[in-house]
């Protein structure tokens, strides 16, 4: 047998059970004989290291591999022996390739000692030490005779002074090997030195060092641990699935609490301010990810953290995954940034010199929901896994159940903050289920959850669990609204063509008008389209508000909720909808806002000159709505005909009633509907605009008085003017209009004597069959079904044709009033329309999440759901644009969307699949929502909302500017804007006030709050407003209070709803506990710092910007109030 080569011979001393011999291997099982490891000697003895030649080196890697490399010993004259002789060091070691200077346990004996081998006497040895090889040779110069390898071994050195023995004792119960040193330090030095030669040590400094590297190389955020790993599936190798966490249904799979004790500082005056950065590694992956971070406590060596770490349900985590924690220690708060995760497409260089790592610890989620006292206590380590530097307690946390405790020790002062925690479980009555309903699944999605707990006055803790989740109406309501328009636009421009034949003049405007429609409609369609291949998530992100393809689109936006669970309160939601402020930013401000270019458009237009006929906004608005009308009524009066046949060819007395009283209401309202006189004046106007007209003197129509807004024709006697020159002919008959609606109603009548007098004969007749009247039967005979039929089908078709003659004339002559708005600005006219629209359907989008978060939390509160339909709901919308520069025109476009709002009412029916998105009809100037519900849910609605009553929507805007913007604005600009917009809707706000308290039965007030407490809150919003202080946020506090007081839904917005909402949001969170839920008066402004630094928040900034940072610089800062300013180190320079 040849001898071992480093070319190709490998010494394997890992597990080697049922393992063969391949070639270029020398298998060695750790159970062998120690007789037989002599042979190795022998195989060796050409190549074993002598302290005077080059040699062997045996080098432990990973997987328990000895590869064996040339080397060159010392040829050092003070090598070691075991007599006392300094140790021999080999600073040459090949490691992957790269020659890097190590420690090598390489030990040489050059004098005789003494080794022992089991029971037999003591022989003169000379050793030498290489990796886990140890060689015995008879003497300096001669070929070793023996060699032990060091593995599955381990060391006893005797602990008296004066014995200077080492004892290798074998795991395989082989006899012990004692060997004998000269002294006590030369024992001590090959005591370590023996026992960190086997590869079971070499092996736990690799995995150290593999943690280390994982810790160094860790980038991946906790953005991208939300994009979840893949679910676990059998492998190949039939492995078995990972042991789910049972928990309640769409509850967190997995929160808890987290806490240290006894830090050790680096230096022994070094006061911590310490936090703990949680990280993943999932079972399958082995990949570690940064999930979560708490906030940072200062000052103390036993931090208590007050931000937990919570899973959503959808996160794949199981028994098997094991977290990591580890604690750093904050020396420069300023730079605490670095600890924020940044997304691989915006990666930035770590630079640690604003923290220190002190420990860190992992533990398996099966160990902590398994535990008996659902808590662990694990050692924190330091990176090598050695020295102990402090523990960290790990505490299950459930939302039913209550963390009481003593916390009378825990101050603001953290340097001396403890706490004992006792863990008292109860059965509170949870909220959970009426929390995460699952129809809200199909509205809200990509969860983002944080754990708190807080102190309250009384020395007891609260949990709280802010939730942020961005929802799919984002695209599905913005989508459905571009459908409608295109579909009432291309009603209007099939309306135009179908006026008929009119005079070069009128018919030129015509063509015009709908050239720019369907330029118009070309690019409502465009949108749509490229809407339709949108992908991914289901919000638009602040750097995308300038897209034109996304304009239509809410900015930013998500539901945000905090769910308190109080010791001795009923656990509370309260839920804000965030979202950038409705604005059309692709079409810039430069011109300001919607408010001022309607108002501007508006003079405009009255200036005019005759090319066209002016009418008021109002009466183009009734224009409309007499379209929508016809087109909504005129189908159900043909089917409600029809059905009236179909009864009496049954000879259905019930069906026949049924059936004509449907016609006659609808036709009814039909009727109604043409008796307006702006259909009389706009027939008078189409009919001069028709060729070959033979115009008279002009005079003015006998309507012209009579048409809405007379006060308002007195005040613009440009608008008289331009409706006394409609030219007046003699040949015309205004009259006519009058005979031919008025024939519909007389048809009607017709219909409706026919019936009673056919319902009148069948009752004579079953009199006269019930008394055996001989004449009954002749009765029966001459009135059959076929006679019914016949005589109602002549005075039906009567009805459908003069009710075919009405919707014609109406339908041209509103046709020709919508020509007048449009010819009279084009194309500024199409212009607003879109901006309008634009800004309408981000507005819409979030009033429509709102609603139906708001219905599905309140399902089981009798008193908001009498107020949602007797009253209607309030939706209170808190603004912080500035009154300067382009924001000026952002508010402006806000205050006409969010007006423009009134005009949306619900209606909430039960769902008839599986899809719970919500359904909208209608058109620009009424639009009805229809909330789909599960049969469950539907059930507990009260019955007029059963019913399908529509319920009415309140609007109100209340904005207060707070950046440095708005100081410029107060100092050097103007804030009128502001001001009318507050005073405005303070009006409206009263208005809602007062119908709540008159259609409300008294006995649901104290549900709702004292009156007199809302009677004070709302005359101090109105001294507010009045007094005109700088930056007056107490009017923003004020406004939410009483929306929250009237159950009504909570909207903040600024431009991008990521930075100055994130901190009206957190200062709203933290005032309600404190309000509400009585937090302790010396955490506010620590829980303040938890929810902005760790929280949803600042979770949303980095969706939208890739970055952990607040959009504020330090001069911004000392404009904004106080508790508007973000905490230290959370703030810097991002591109939003």
């Amino acid at each position: 047998m040849s001898p071992l080569r480093s070319s190709n011979r490998t010494l394997k001393t890992g597990p080697l059970q049922n393992q063969t011999m391949t070639s270029g291997d020398l298998v060695l099982h750790p159970t062998m004989r120690r007789e037989s490891l002599r042979q190795l000697t022998h195989l060796c003895s050409s190549s074993v290291p002598k302290p005077d030649m080059p040699g062997l080196y045996w080098d432990v890697l990973g997987h328990g591999l000895l590869h064996s490399e040339h080397f060159q010993p010392s040829q050092s004259n003070n090598a070691p022996t075991l007599h006392g002789r300094e140790k021999a060091k080999t600073l040459n070691q090949t490691f992957s390739g790269k020659k890097k200077n190590v420690k090598d346990n390489s030990h040489s004996a050059v004098i005789p000692t003494l080794c022992k081998l089991g029971d037999k006497e003591p022989r003169e040895r000379w050793c030498r030490l290489k990796g886990n090889l140890l060689f015995l040779m008879k003497n300096k110069s001669s070929d070793a005779s023996e060699v032990v390898i060091l593995e599955r071994c381990w060391v006893v050195e005797f602990r008296s002074k004066a014995d200077v023995s080492i004892v290798l004792k074998f795991q395989s119960g082989e006899p012990d090997l004692y060997l004998e040193a000269a002294s006590k330090p030369d024992c001590e030095s090959w005591a370590v030195a023996l026992g960190e030669a086997n590869s079971e040590g070499l092996r736990h400094k690799i995995q150290q060092l593999r943690r280390l590297i994982m810790e160094i190389k860790e980038e991946r955020s906790a953005g991208e641990a939300r994009q979840f790993l893949p679910p676990s599936q059998v492998d190949s190798l039939g492995e078995p699935q990972f042991t789910s966490i049972q928990r309640i249904a769409n509850e967190p799979k997995l929160e808890f609490s987290l806490a240290c004790k006894d830090l050790v500082a680096a230096t022994r005056d070094r006061k911590l301010n310490t936090f703990i950065q949680v990280s993943v590694v999932h079972p399958a992956e082995h990949i570690l990810t940064r999930y979560s971070s708490t906030e940072i406590v200062e000052g103390t060596r036993d931090p208590l953290f007050l931000t937990g770490v919570t899973f959503p349900p959808e996160y794949p985590i199981y028994e098997e995954t094991k977290i990591k924690l580890t604690v750093y220690d904050v020396k420069d708060k300023s730079q605490d940034t670095v600890r924020t995760s940044v997304l691989p497409d915006h990666k930035e260089p770590r630079a640690d010199v604003g923290r220190s790592f002190l420990g860190c610890a992992t533990f398996r989620v099966g160990d902590l929901v398994k535990s008996k006292e659902q808590q662990l206590t694990l050692t924190l380590r330091t990176s090598d896994g050695g020295k102990a530097v402090g523990t960290i307690e790990v505490n299950l946390v459930k939302m039913g159940e209550l963390e009481d405790g003593e916390t009378d020790h825990i101050t603001t002062d953290t340097q001396d903050q403890k706490c004992a925690l006792v863990r008292e479980c109860m059965a509170t009555e949870g909220i959970s289920g009426k929390d995460n309903l699952p129809s809200l699944n199909a509205v809200l999605k990509n969860p983002i959850c944080k754990l708190y707990r807080f102190p309250t006055s009384d020395n007891k803790w609260m949990r709280i669990r802010e939730q942020m989740a961005e929802t799919t109406l984002s695209f599905h309501v913005p989508k459905e609204l571009i459908n409608l328009h295109i579909k009432e636009d291309m009603r209007r421009n099939q309306e135009l063509k179908d006026l008929g034949e009119l005079a070069p003049h009128w018919d030129n405007m015509r063509k015009s008008v709908i050239a720019h429609c369907d330029q118009m409609l070309s690019m409502y369609q465009d949108t749509l389209a490229e809407l339709g291949k949108h992908t991914g998530s289901s919000f638009k992100s602040s750097c995308s508000k300038g897209e034109k393809t996304l304009e239509f689109i809410p900015i930013n936006l998500h539901l945000q909720r905090m769910h308190v669970h109080s010791p001795r309160l009923k656990d509370a939601l309260y839920d804000v909808i965030t979202v950038g402020a409705p604005a059309a930013h692709f079409q810039g401000f430069k011109n300001g806002g919607l408010r001022k270019l309607l108002s501007k458009f508006e003079a405009e237009r009255r200036n005019t000159g005759y090319q066209c006929i002016y009418y008021s906004p109002e009466n183009t608005a009734k224009a409309k709505e007499v379209l929508s009308n016809i087109n909504h009524l005129q189908p159900l009066i043909s089917s409600h005909a029809d059905l009236l046949l179909s009864s009496a060819s049954q000879r259905s007395p019930d069906s026949l009633k049924n059936s004509l009283k449907m016609l006659s209401e609808k036709t009814e309202l039909f009727v109604h509907a043409f008796k307006d006189q702006l259909v009389r004046s706009a027939l008078l106007a189409l009919y001069t605009a028709r060729p070959g007209c033979v115009l008279k003197k002009p005079a003015v129509p006998r309507n012209s008085a009579e048409e809405g807004g007379d006060s308002q024709h007195q005040d613009h006697p440009s608008q008289i003017k331009r409706q006394d020159s409609i030219p007046h002919h003699s040949e015309y008959d205004e009259e006519e209009w009058d005979r031919v609606w008025a024939n519909v109603a007389k048809s009607l009548n017709c219909v409706i004597a026919m019936v009673d007098r056919l319902l009148e004969k069948d009752n004579i007749s079953s009199i006269k069959e019930d008394q055996n009247d001989p004449s009954a039967a002749d009765c029966k005979v001459l009135h059959t079904g076929g006679d019914w039929y016949e005589q109602l089908y002549p005075l039906v078709i009567t009805l459908k044709d003069c009710m075919g003659e009405v919707v014609t004339r109406a339908k041209q002559s509103m046709a020709f009033v919508l020509l007048q708005e449009l010819a009279c600005g084009l194309p500024q006219c199409l212009m607003l329309t879109l901006r309008r629209d634009i800004v309408f359907s981000q507005a819409l989008a979030g009033l429509v999440c709102g609603f139906i978060i708001k219905l599905h939390t309140g399902l089981h509160d009798q008193g908001f759901l009498q107020q949602l339909h007797t009253v209607g709901l309030l939706v209170q919308y808190e603004g912080l644009l500035s009154t300067y520069s382009e924001e000026a025109g952002m508010l402006e476009d806000m205050a006409v969307g969010i007006s423009d709002l009134q005009k949306v009412m619900f209606k909430v029916i039960e769902a008839k699949s599986e899809d719970f998105l919500p359904i909208i009809t209608g058109r620009r100037e009424h639009y009805i929502i229809e909330v789909q519900l599960p049969a469950k849910m539907f059930e507990l609605l009260p019955q007029e909302i059963k019913e399908g009553k529509l319920l009415r929507m309140y609007p109100v805007l209340f904005n207060v500017g707070i950046n440095e913007q708005q100081t410029l604005a107060e100092r050097f600009g103007d804030t009128t804007l502001q001001e009318n917009i507050n005073q405005e809707n303070l009006e409206l706000l009263k208005e809602y006030y007062k119908l709540f308290t008159e259609k409300m039965p008294p006995d649901c007030l104290p549900h709702f709050q004292e009156q007199n407490d809302l009677k004070g809150l709302l005359e101090n919003l109105h001294q507010n407003i009045q007094a005109k202080r700088r930056k007056n946020v107490e009017i923003m506090w004020l406004a939410a209070t009483i929306c929250r007081k009237l159950n009504g839904v909570r909207f903040t917005c600024c431009k991008s709803a990521k930075d100055r909402t994130s901190m009206s949001v957190t200062l709203e969170q933290c005032s309600i506990l404190r309000d509400e839920h009585q937090l302790h008066k010396d955490f506010f402004i620590r829980a303040l710092d938890c929810m902005r630094r760790e929280g949803c928040r600042i979770e949303n900034v980095l969706k939208n910007v890739k970055c952990r940072k607040y959009a504020f610089n330090m001069i911004q800062l000392m404009a904004f109030p106080k508790y508007y300013r973000p905490p230290e180190g959370t703030y810097g320079k991002a591109d939003t």
